[in-house]
């Protein structure tokens, strides 16, 4: 992008100096020659009024009270109906410029120089303008590159923000760019990014639902059935026990299905190296928070992988560290450390805590103790389960966020080839 902003910046700036640098050079040469044509004329005036001056008194033509008006290396004829031609000055061998003027007593002043002096500067004048555009192009040329940079970097930008929200992180961006369109565009990808994470957790809620409802009703019916099941009638408990394993097998496929689901919404889940993911993400939250005169701290046990999605985990530490930058105070923490099979990461800090109040409903859509949103919690909570894992509020005071990752199991390690169980024969 960059290259092709350049490249139409600099093809504008060469057409430009090129339709503006030909038709001045041009005129530069065409003024250099008038000017030395010029001066050659006024110079045979003023001869003439001397030679005309001379004829009028009757005094014979002296050639030599007008030779201080000869331009060096310059000629001199006079052409005289009385006495033919008279000649001052040496022979000039090749191209000259010469301007002849017409007597008042009958005959013709001419003078003439060799050309070389004027070609000279012509040439001297061609280069100057030659220079000129070669500066022109060069100072469009620097301009080119910052401008191209400048809207460059921002595109750069836009464009790395939409690869990540559609790779599920859809943390809001506040940068902007001066620049109307883009702009825009930043906005409308917040936009985006607030609808998709609402999608995500009504879908939760939605399979969190239908899930807990098929249960019950299976649940009571499963009931229902072994009831039947035990009655002395032996036609209808075997009606029972067939509707039983039907609904066994409802069951099963109900399961199934919640499994599929889980997987599928965690497809992108890979194995992280936990310790680089959150070093970064904590470099990135280092400067806000010294700005407000506060530090980030990073307790992170070593050699922690954990399977999530790289895009997905970024938002929810994210959004855990922006609440803790907004409604908390004091140092930040992030933790992580391996419990039994799982990996903990915790985020905390020396604030006040989570009212009594909120507690119950921190991640109920639209809940917050500060005047925003309330949706950060509740998409972080949704990303974190996405991915199979669960976020929980740990403590209230001071407030303590855990999030709980699955270790990857050896399947999820591509390209490692693990040794097969042996089986006794």
């Amino acid at each position: 992008m960059r290259r092709r902003i350049l490249m139409a910046i600099m093809l504008a700036v060469l057409v430009t100096a090129c339709s503006l640098g030909i038709p001045l050079g041009y005129t530069a040469l065409q003024i250099v020659e008038q000017i030395t044509r010029a001066d050659l004329a006024t110079r045979a005036q003023q001869m003439a009024a001397v030679l005309d001056e001379e004829i009028a008194n009757r005094r014979p033509v002296d050639l030599r009270k007008v030779a201080v008006v000869i331009p060096p290396g310059g000629r001199l004829e006079v052409m005289l109906p009385s006495e033919g031609t008279r000649v001052l000055g040496p022979e000039i061998e090749g191209d000259t410029v010469e301007e002849s003027v017409p007597m008042v007593q009958r005959g013709t002043v001419r003078v003439m120089v060799p050309d070389g002096q004027m070609r000279t500067q012509q040439t001297q004048v061609a280069l100057l303008v030659a220079l000129v555009i070669i500066i022109t192009i060069g100072i469009g040329a620097a301009v080119a590159t910052v401008t191209a940079k400048r809207i460059a970097r921002p595109l750069r930008h836009v464009a790395d923000r939409a690869s990540r929200l559609g790779a599920g992180d859809f943390r809001l961006d506040s940068t902007r760019y001066d620049l109307a369109e883009l702009d825009s565009v930043a906005e409308a990808l917040d936009a985006s990014a607030t609808a998709l994470g609402l999608l995500i957790q009504r879908e939760r809620d939605l399979v969190g639902d239908v899930s807990h409802q098929l249960r019950s009703r299976l649940t009571a019916l499963q009931l229902r059935l072994e009831t039947l099941a035990t009655m002395s009638d032996e036609e209808t408990a075997a009606e029972a026990r067939a509707g039983l394993a039907q609904a066994d097998r409802l069951a099963e496929v109900l399961d199934e299905l919640l499994a599929a689901a889980r997987v599928a919404r965690s497809g992108g889940a890979e194995v992280v190296d936990l310790a680089r993911e959150l070093t970064a993400i904590a470099e990135e939250w280092r400067k806000p928070l010294r700005q407000d005169g506060r530090s980030l701290r990073l307790r992170l046990q070593a050699n922690l992988v954990v399977r999530a999605t790289p895009a997905r985990l970024r938002e929810v530490i994210g959004v855990l560290l922006d609440n803790a930058h907004r409604h908390g105070g004091g140092t930040v923490t992030l933790t992580a450390r391996l419990s039994g099979e799982t990996v903990v990461v915790e985020v905390a800090d020396g604030g006040l805590g989570v009212p009594d109040e909120l507690v119950p409903h921190i991640f109920d859509r639209g809940v917050s103790g500060a005047g925003s949103t309330g949706l950060g919690l509740a998409l972080a909570r949704a990303l974190v389960d996405s991915d199979g894992g669960r976020l929980e509020l740990s403590t209230a005071r001071p407030a303590t966020f855990s999030v709980f990752l699955r270790m990857p199991k050896a399947g999820d390690f591509p390209g490692v080839r693990w040794p097969a169980e042996k089986i006794p024969r």
